[in-house]
C-alpha cells in the first residue's frame, strides 16, 4: 500500500475528439501535471466520465497514465461495477496495466437491497480478491448509497482496504471514522470546498476535481497546512470555494474541461449525454479563474 501516500491527487478528465478517446491529449495533460507537486492521479473517476467508457477504453487510459506519470506518482484507477465478480475482474486487469490502487463505489442499482450487510460483503470480497489495494469511494449524491462511518470503520480493518475517498462533503463522517479506524487508514477528502477543514481534522489528503484545473493552488493549500500557515491556508481555501462549487456542483464536468482549455491543457467536449457549457457558463468559468489570478 506504500505507493499511495498522503497528499493531493488530481481527478483526471478524459479527453475526447469527436467522442473518440484522445490518448495523445491525455498524455500531454499528465506530462504537464508531472511538473506540479501532485502525489498522483485518479483515472476513471467521476471527473473522468468513467460511466461513459467501455472496458477497452478504461484499460487504455490506465496504461497511458502509468506510462506518462512521473516516477513516484501513484495511479489510482476507478474500477466500479455493479457485481463483485466484474469489479474484481476489472481491478485485476487494471493492476496488470500499472494501477497502484483501485477506487470502488458501492453498487447502487438495487438501492433498496444495499444494506450494511450487503455492502460489507461486497467490499470484503472485492478487497480479498483484488491484486492491489482498494479505496472505498463514498459519493452518495451520485449513487444514492452511503458508506456510513460505522461500516467504513469495520472495513478499515481489512488488510487490503487502504482508505476511503469521501466526496459527500460531510465532515461529520471524518470525525466519526478516523478516531476508530485501523492505523494507517487513509481518509482522502473528495470535496474541495472542505479540503482544509478535512486536513485539520486528520485527513491524509484529497482527491480533488479542481486539482485537475488548478493543481498548483491545491498543492499550495496542502503545503500551507503542513507548514502551519493556517491564516494563509484559510484565505486560499475560501478563495477556492466558488471555483470548486462551479466545477463540482452547479456546472460540473463540462466546466472543468472548459477551464482546462483556458489554462492550456486539453479539455475538449464531454461525451454525450453531457453537453458543453453554454455562453453564460463559459463566462462564469473565466470570471472565477480571474478571481484566482489566473488567465481567464
Amino acid at each position: 500500500m506504500e505507493a499511495v501516500k498522503k497528499g493531493v491527487y488530481a481527478a483526471l478528465t478524459t479527453p475526447f475528439v469527436r467522442e473518440t478517446l484522445a490518448l495523445d491529449k491525455f498524455r500531454e495533460n499528465v506530462e504537464r501535471y508531472n511538473r506540479s507537486g501532485l502525489a498522483g492521479y485518479v483515472v476513471l473517476g467521476s471527473t473522468g466520465e468513467a460511466v461513459f467508457l467501455d472496458d477497452a477504453e478504461s484499460e487504455r487510459l490506465v496504461a497511458e497514465a502509468r506510462s506518462a506519470a512521473a516516477p513516484g506518482r501513484a495511479v489510482i484507477a476507478g474500477a466500479s461495477r455493479e457485481s463483485a465478480r466484474h469489479t474484481v475482474s476489472l481491478i485485476n486487469r487494471l493492476a496488470g496495466l500499472g494501477a497502484d490502487a483501485a477506487l470502488v463505489k458501492p453498487p447502487h442499482y438495487y438501492k433498496s437491497r444495499m444494506t450494511r450487510e450487503a455492502l460489507k460483503s461486497f467490499f470484503e470480497r472485492v478487497a480479498g480478491e483484488a491484486r492491489i489495494p482498494v479505496f472505498i469511494y463514498n459519493i452518495p449524491q451520485n449513487t444514492g448509497v452511503a458508506v456510513e462511518p460505522a461500516l467504513a470503520v469495520e472495513l478499515s480493518r481489512h488488510p487490503n482496504i487502504a482508505g476511503l475517498k469521501d466526496s459527500s462533503g460531510a465532515l461529520a463522517n471524518l470525525a466519526e471514522t478516523l478516531p476508530a479506524a485501523a492505523p494507517g487508514f487513509l481518509y482522502l477528502i473528495g470535496a474541495g470546498s472542505v479540503f482544509l477543514p478535512g486536513l485539520m481534522m486528520g485527513a491524509a489528503g484529497g482527491i480533488l476535481a479542481m486539482a485537475a484545473a488548478v493543481p498548483d493552488l491545491c498543492v499550495r493549500l496542502h503545503q500551507l497546512f503542513l507548514d502551519n500557515k493556517l491564516k494563509e491556508a484559510k484565505e486560499l481555501q475560501l478563495a477556492l470555494v466558488p471555483f470548486n462549487t462551479a466545477l463540482t456542483q452547479t456546472l460540473g464536468v463540462p466546466a472543468i474541461k472548459h477551464a482546462l482549455d483556458i489554462l492550456g491543457y486539453f479539455g475538449g467536449r464531454p461525451r454525450s449525454p453531457l453537453l458543453p457549457l453554454d455562453a453564460a457558463g463559459r463566462r462564469q468559468v473565466r470570471e472565477l479563474l480571474g478571481r484566482l489570478g489566473l488567465p481567464g
